[in-house]
Formats: C-alpha cells, structure tokens, sequence
C-alpha cells in the first residue's frame, strides 16, 4: 500500500533540514519518495559507514562536485557525527541543502556535535496518522500501533516484539547509554504502566529497585531517543490551584500495549479506555507538528483531583475530553464544564464512540472518525 505522508518536506524545504523520527516510522521511504534523485547517504550500511568514517573529508570532495542549492541526503546522522563539519562547510561554501535523518539526537549533544549554529530546520515524522491510511481502523491502530510496518501486517505481534526486544532494549543499551538490561526492563514495564498518566518518580523508582534520579534519567532517555514524550501541564491559573507535574506518552499507541501484554483490547475496558486517549495524543500531537500551528498541547488537572481535561491546546483555545464510550453522558463533562469556568474563552469537545455529532451544554461531542476528519480539515484548532 503505497501511504501519502503528511509530512511535506519537498514542498517547504529552502533550508537544510534534521528530521527526526523513531526508528521505522518511514523517514527512509519518504525522503526516496519525495528526493528520488538526491545524493543519499546510508550509514545503516558498513560499507558507507567505514568508507566515511575512514576519511570524512570525502563526503566534501563528492559533493563539490554538485551544484549550488542541490540537495542531499544522509540518513542515520547520528553514527557519524564528524560529517557535520563538513555539512557545515558544503552549506556555507557551496550553497547545499542537506536533509540530515537520524532516530536520536542524543549522541550529537552528548558528543558535542556542530549541529550547524542553526543553519538547520528541525523536523519531525511521526507515526502514521488517520489522514494518511485509507480505511483507517480505529482497533487495529490501537492492538497493532501506526508504525507503517506493524499497521500494514496481517498481525504485528512478531513484528512488536522485534521491536520491543531488539531496539527498545538492546540498541539503547548498546549505544552504552544504560548497562544492566533487567533494571531497563523493569523500568520499560513500569513506564507502560505510567504511561498516559502523571509520572511520580519516587513510586516508579520504589518498583523498580532503583534511585528516582536513575528513573528520572531513564525517562530522559526514552525522551532523547525519541521512545516517549513528556506531555506538560496547563499552566495559566486563574482561580483553582492546579497540578504541575507532566505525563509521559510512548511514541506509539501499542508499545504499552505489548510491554504489558494487554492485546487484544476490548470495547469497555480501562485498558482500551487508556489506549484511545494515547491515540487521540498521538493524532493531535502529529497534526500540530506537521500544520506547523506552533501551539502548545497539554492536560489540566486540579491539584485535589477533581476536575480534569484530558488535552488543551494553546492558551485554552480549545480543550479536548476523550470517553471509549458509545453514550457520552453529563457525568462525564464535569472536567470540560468545570474548565469552562476558568477559561470561557476554549472551544469545548469530547472525542468519542458515538455514533452521530451532537451539541451538549455547549460542549461538542465528536464520534473519533469525525473528530480526526475535522482535524486535518483544520477545522478543530
């Protein structure tokens, strides 16, 4: 099935560009897709690793010979990252674009990486996204996740485990990032336990058996590598006191999922209550990214736990519930209603599994296919 990414790079690109993106979210196939001519650079390949890494200075001799506003491609920047000065010096003398595609940038910071003094523009691609899947099936998203490669399977399970196993744990720790592979695992079981929910170090610790400054770096690390995300809380008090810590969202919906050996998820059940408000994160979070609406996405909770709004986006322009649930009903507005209050301002919506679009107490409930139809419609935010 051949995907139209949402994610234009072809159409915007006037600048050099790092794209970032987890692994196996489709950044090789889309640059092939949209730069089939460009000169490409594959160090997930030995024989270009060890050619470049032998003499950088060859990547400069190749593409002297192009010319000025050309572009090029080297994919897995990351491995190498002595080929940025001379990226550095092919930008500044010649006048070359370079897509420069990479799973992590850990590796440069931690090195001390030019990472080009801001000559260039940091992308981001995501999983796949409703507007990208003809037919999109809402339980399958959810059981099998939007990696193009575990959607797209009859049944993904091999292919999670693969990739639970053999880069979630052992390319991390082989990066020698962490060293002592059943802490991480106990810390990735008890991530997907926490995720989608407000992250309380010291309890995450207890379980583990380590330190909360190790779980805290185990975070950052999931962070760094692009596995996660820390999702922020609102901010903007105006009258009720508020929680200030942020939640935690793996990249993609089913990774939890499968860490916790919960597939297959059934209508009703808090745990597909859970996996529906990741995949509503997942979509809302691609879309701002890619529309470039340079607007904010986070939760609001009262600090004594009474009220909450599951998504805000902005500076309260809208604020977004999410329910599993075929029959919305007033009970389950009360986080929306008592955010109203504070924020009169918000457009006020509750992404749900019913099945028509109705208005309650000015509060617009979606059903999900609708609600992502509207999005990429820019006619949400």
């Amino acid at each position: 099935m051949n995907l139209n990414r949402a994610l234009r790079i072809d159409e915007t690109l006037e600048d050099s560009i790092f794209l970032w993106g987890a692994r196996q979210t489709g950044k090789s196939t889309l640059l092939k897709m949209q730069f089939p001519n460009a000169p490409y650079y594959d160090l997930l390949k030995s024989d270009e690793y060890l050619r470049l890494s032998g003499r950088p200075a060859l990547l400069r001799e190749e593409c002297e010979m192009l010319r000025e506003g050309d572009v090029v491609i080297i994919d897995e920047v990351q491995k190498l990252p002595v080929l940025l000065d001379e990226v550095h010096w092919l930008i500044e003398n010649k006048g070359l674009r370079f897509i420069l595609c990479g799973s992590s940038a850990r590796k440069l910071k931690r090195c001390g990486a030019n990472l080009l003094g801001g000559r260039a523009l940091r992308m981001m691609l995501y999983p796949l996204t409703s507007a990208e899947i003809p037919d999109f099936d809402i339980d399958k998203a959810l059981n099998q996740g939007l990696l193009p490669r575990h959607y797209l399977a009859a049944n993904a399970t091999k292919r999670l485990e693969a990739y639970v196993g053999d880069y979630l744990q052992q390319e991390i720790i082989a990066e020698s990032i962490v060293r002592q592979v059943n802490l991480f695992t106990r810390f990735l079981q008890a991530a997907a336990l926490s995720n989608a929910e407000i992250i309380n170090y010291t309890n995450i610790a207890q379980d583990c058996g380590v330190s909360a400054k190790t779980v805290k770096e185990y975070f950052t690390i999931l962070e760094d590598t692009l596995i996660g995300y820390f999702m922020p809380a609102y901010a903007q008090i105006v009258k009720r006191k508020l929680i200030a810590a942020p939640k935690f969202y793996f990249f993609d919906v089913a990774l939890p999922t499968y860490i916790l050996g919960r597939a297959p998820l059934r209508k009703g059940t808090v745990e597909y209550g859970h996996a529906f408000e990741h995949l509503i994160f997942q979509e809302l979070k691609a879309y701002l990214s890619y529309s470039d609406k340079r607007k904010q996405l986070t939760y609001w909770r009262t600090i004594d736990n009474r009220y909450e709004v599951d998504f805000v986006i902005g500076n309260a322009e809208a604020a977004i519930e999410v329910k599993s649930s075929a029959n919305v009903v007033s009970a389950d507005t009360k986080g929306l209603r008592a955010f109203a209050e504070e924020y009169p301002q918000s457009k006020l919506m509750m992404v749900s599994l019913e099945s028509r679009a109705r208005i309650h107490n000015g509060i617009t409930i979606y059903p999900v296919m609708d609600f992502f139809r509207r999005l990429w419609a820019g006619e949400i935010i």
